[in-house]
């Protein structure tokens, strides 16, 4: 992983693009703190399939009900 300086980046973009291809990250700093990273762009190697959680997740049936005293916290009302 190589870390680079923004005005770095800015001048030699092509050759960071160049690791980047090769497969290396490369952290952009700014005033020496990373903010952020680049990183080689891989395609998807297989299809989601629909249906994968089918069976393994259950919802209760008072998910969509909400306690008032929780109502009351979000109207910013105290108890």
């Amino acid at each position: 992983m190589s870390i680079a300086n923004v005005e770095e980046v800015k001048r030699d973009l092509s050759l960071y693009l160049e690791k980047v291809a090769q497969g290396e990250e490369v952290v952009i700093a700014s005033a020496g703190h990373p903010v952020a990273k680049l990183v080689p762009y891989r395609v998807a190697v297989a299809p989601r399939v629909p249906g994968y959680w089918k069976g393994k997740v259950r919802i209760a049936a008072d998910f969509d009900v909400l306690p008032p005293e929780i109502a009351a916290a979000f109207r910013g009302e105290t108890p």
